[in-house]
């Protein structure tokens, strides 16, 4: 049987009618009292599984309410990563213009040079005709002086303030075209920059945005993983919860073929009283066990249990290590597919079922010198009987498979002294304690 969270397939205590109680009053006494106490249990096992129910549902809801949460979170998330790569598409076309603008600019600044290089060129050519006319300067007073007369003089000192006016406007343009180059490349280059910081500034806000959703959408993985574990351990205790509820029912069922027998004892113990006169009969009944054993049955032996299945034991009962450690709370019996089971011992099919993690499974009730054991037959390829049913020792009642968590064709056999008990089964008892293996 391979070992995972899973429920212990046994059940308890049904009582099978007719030859299996005791013949005494005081038996059935302590028949009806020892079912009582049992039925307190189960009542006490099933409050407490109800509790870890309710413990379960409680954690889902938990969780249910950390998903919405999120996924509010994650909502605003996406809103905000959208947003920036709004701003961020803003801001690439905005850089697109401004090196579009800077461009022109550049065209710009080539024209200017090239109207300075063309001033420049005037200027040294007035200066060369100067200093061909006079020498290295201009003397601009001994133009003056020169004059002829006062009209002349008036026309000489016009024409030297036209020269000088012209060139001093060249050299002021120059100067004002060199300061507004330096002004358009220093507005330009921070607003590229500007521009820049601003990109890289909305890029980090969306790397961290995005950060933060893959956090979160990890964080709704691992909540989904939590609520998966939890939907599955809750399966797992609504299928004890099953079980310890036909449990009830079984021993209730149990209480009254016990209170009848009573009744049916008293009746006779009173018709013995009045016949005291009469001689006594003795009945003998012929007990055979009808065993339809068709050669692959397994013998069955003497003693309260026999053996359910030929084959040969593959796992003991007990801690185990290795793939399949933890505790193991039955003995497995290996053959191949297809070979016959049988019951342990006379009693009373509590259940058989398809569990997810015994496959197909079998449980009996067993009621034997005043008390109770219950017998599990897990991972059956198939079975024959139904719950309520009576079967005696050594009744095939299905055969091996590998259903459910196995690993390969063999059966799963566990007995409880009394009734079955939740993970960590406390009750399960070691099978060679009651069977000759």
């Amino acid at each position: 049987m391979r070992k995972r969270t899973m429920l212990s397939l046994a059940a308890v205590c049904t009582i099978c009618a007719g030859s299996i109680f005791a013949p005494h009053l005081s038996a059935f006494a302590a028949s009806l009292s020892e079912l009582q106490q049992k039925k307190q249990d189960v009542e006490n096992k099933s409050s407490d599984v109800q509790d870890k129910i309710n413990d379960k549902d409680s954690k889902i809801s938990d969780i249910n309410d950390k998903q919405s949460s999120l996924k509010d979170q994650l909502d605003a998330l996406n809103g905000k990563i959208d947003d920036a790569n709004q701003k961020i598409s803003s801001k690439q076309n905005e850089i697109d213009d401004t090196n579009q603008q800077i461009d022109q600019l550049k065209k710009d600044i080539s024209e200017l040079k090239n109207r300075i290089e063309e001033r420049n060129k005037v200027l040294k050519e007035r200066a060369r005709a100067i200093q061909e006319n006079g020498g290295g300067s201009v003397d601009y007073v001994g133009v003056v002086l020169d004059s002829k007369s006062l009209s002349d003089f008036f026309d000489r000192l016009s024409a030297v303030r036209t020269i000088v006016n012209a060139d001093q406007k060249i050299i002021d343009q120059q100067k004002q075209d060199e300061a507004n180059l330096q002004d358009k490349q220093s507005v330009f280059e921070k607003k590229l920059a500007d521009l820049q910081t601003m990109l890289a500034d909305l890029k980090d806000m969306k790397a961290k945005l995005k950060d933060d959703q893959a956090a979160k959408n990890a964080l709704v993985a691992k909540l989904s993983k939590q609520k998966d574990d939890l939907e599955e351990e809750k399966m797992s205790l609504k299928e004890q919860q099953e079980i310890l509820a036909d449990q009830k029912a079984s021993i209730e069922k149990a209480m009254e073929l016990a209170k009848k027998e009573l009744a049916e004892q008293k009746v006779a113990k009173a018709a013995e009283a009045k016949a005291s006169s009469s001689s006594s009969s003795s009945d003998n009944s012929s007990n055979t066990s009808t065993n339809s054993s068709s050669g692959s049955l397994p013998k069955v032996s003497s003693g309260a249990f026999t053996r359910p299945a030929a084959g040969y034991i593959s796992s003991e009962f007990g801690k185990r290590s290795g793939e399949f450690s933890g505790f193991h709370p039955g003995i497995d019996i290996a053959n191949s597919a297809g070979t016959p089971v049988v019951a342990a011992a006379d009693g009373v099919v509590f259940r058989a079922y398809h569990s997810s993690s015994y496959g197909n499974c079998v449980m009996i009730s067993h009621y034997i010198s005043g008390k109770l054991y219950t017998t599990v037959y897990a991972h059956l390829s198939s079975y024959s009987v139904s719950a309520g049913q009576h079967v005696s020792k050594g009744q095939q009642i299905g055969s091996m498979g590998s259903t459910g968590e196995s690993s390969g064709p063999h059966l799963h056999f566990e007995i409880y002294n009394g009734q079955w008990t939740p993970p960590p089964h406390n009750g399960a008892q070691n099978p060679r304690n009651y069977i000759n293996f």
